[in-house]
C-alpha cells in the first residue's frame, strides 16, 4: 500500500495497491494479473484474506486462500473458540462483552484482580487491542530503566478509562490468562495430505517470533488438524496455542494465511508454503518425513541501503 517499502528492492516488478477494503482493490489485482500473466496470488495479511476469499469468482487468477466461510470463522477468535468448544478441544474460559459493566462482571468471574485476564478484539491485526489486565502494573524506577515502553500490561481501571473516552464501546473478547509456554503451528492441508508442525515460541517481540524451535507435541498436532478439517481450511495457515497451569495446550487463535515465521518449518524438512503453492496450482504434493527434524530458527534485524538512484516504478 505504501509507495516506498523495502520489499520493492527485492523483486523484479513492484505495484502499489489500494487497501483491501477499497472498491478498487480487486480491479487493481486483476489488471496486474493480466499484465504479468499471474498464476497464483498468495495473500499475506488478515485483511487481504478476508477480501480475496469473498471475491474468488471475481479474481482472474488462482488464489491461495480458503473459502469465505472458513476464513470468517478462522479470523474471528470468538467464533473459533466456540467451534473448539463444540469439538471438545481445550480453550481458555472466554466471554464476548459489549460494555464496561460486562467487562467488570466477567473480570470478577475470572478471578480478577487475584488472577490476570486477557482482553482483545475478536478480529484484530497483529497485537492491536491486546492487553493483559493485572493489578499493580504501575511503573517504578527499576522497571522504567530496565524495560522498553511497549508493555501490554495494564489494570482494569486503566483500560476502563481508555474505553470510556470513545462514543461506542468496542466488542471485546475476555479470556482467562494462560501462564505457560506458547506454540505456533504451521499447517498444510490438501486434498490427499495434511501436516501440522508445532513450534515453541522461545522469544517474542510485539507478537513476532524472534526465536522458535520445533517441539513436536502430538496433542497440539492432532488438535490443529481436527480444527482445520472442521473449518474447511486449505493450503498454508497456522494456529497458536498456550499452555495452562497443568501443561494443557489451549487454543488462542488461527492465522488462515502464511504466517510470519512459517519459513521455519523448512528447516524441519517440511516446506509448508511450497506444499501449499503446489496444491494451489494443481501440482503433486511430495511426501513428508515421518518425523520432522528438530530445528531452531532465529530472527534478527536487518537493513537495506540505496544510493539514491530513482526506482523505476511500474
Amino acid at each position: 500500500m505504501k509507495k516506498d517499502v523495502i520489499g520493492k528492492y527485492w523483486v523484479s516488478k513492484f505495484y502499489q495497491l489500494p487497501a483491501p477494503e477499497s472498491e478498487r482493490y480487486i480491479d487493481r489485482i486483476n489488471s496486474i494479473c493480466k499484465k504479468e500473466s499471474v498464476d497464483l496470488i498468495i495473500p499475506q495479511t488478515t485483511r487481504e484474506t478476508a477480501t480475496l476469499s469473498k471475491s474468488l469468482s471475481k479474481v482472474d487468477s488462482k488464489v491461495m486462500v480458503s473459502d469465505a466461510s472458513a476464513i470468517a470463522k478462522a479470523n474471528n477468535k470468538y467464533e473459533l473458540m466456540k467451534v473448539c468448544r463444540e469439538l471438545k478441544i481445550p480453550c481458555p474460559e472466554f466471554f464476548l462483552i459489549k460494555s464496561i459493566d460486562e467487562l467488570r462482571k466477567r473480570a470478577d468471574q475470572l478471578g480478577y484482580p487475584g488472577n490476570p485476564i486477557v482482553v482483545k478484539p475478536p478480529v484484530s491485526f497483529g497485537s492491536r487491542g491486546f492487553r493483559v489486565l493485572k493489578e499493580n502494573t504501575s511503573w517504578d524506577a527499576k522497571r522504567f530503566l530496565s524495560e522498553k515502553p511497549n508493555s501490554t500490561e495494564m489494570s482494569l481501571d486503566e483500560l476502563s478509562k481508555i474505553l470510556e473516552r470513545g462514543k461506542d464501546f468496542p466488542e471485546l473478547l475476555v479470556t482467562e490468562f494462560l501462564p505457560g509456554s506458547e506454540y505456533t503451528v504451521d499447517v498444510f492441508s490438501g486434498e490427499k495430505m495434511s501436516v501440522a508442525i508445532p513450534r515453541l515460541r522461545k522469544e517474542t517481540m510485539n507478537g513476532i517470533s524472534f526465536r522458535t524451535s520445533l517441539e513436536y507435541r502430538e496433542d497440539i498436532t492432532n488438535y490443529s488438524l481436527k480444527i482445520a478439517k472442521n473449518l474447511g481450511l486449505r493450503y498454508a495457515f497456522g494456529f497458536q496455542f498456550k499452555l495452562d497451569g497443568n501443561n494443557v495446550p489451549r487454543i488462542l487463535e488461527c492465522n488462515p494465511r502464511v504466517q510470519g515465521t512459517m519459513v521455519a518449518s523448512v528447516f524441519s524438512g517440511v516446506n509448508v508454503i511450497w506444499m501449499a503453492v503446489r496444491e494451489s496450482v494443481g501440482m503433486t504434493v511430495k511426501s513428508i518425513p515421518e518425523k520432522p527434524k528438530k530445528s531452531e530458527f532465529y530472527r534478527f534485524w536487518g537493513g537495506l541501503g540505496t544510493t539514491g538512484k530513482e526506482w523505476n516504478e511500474i
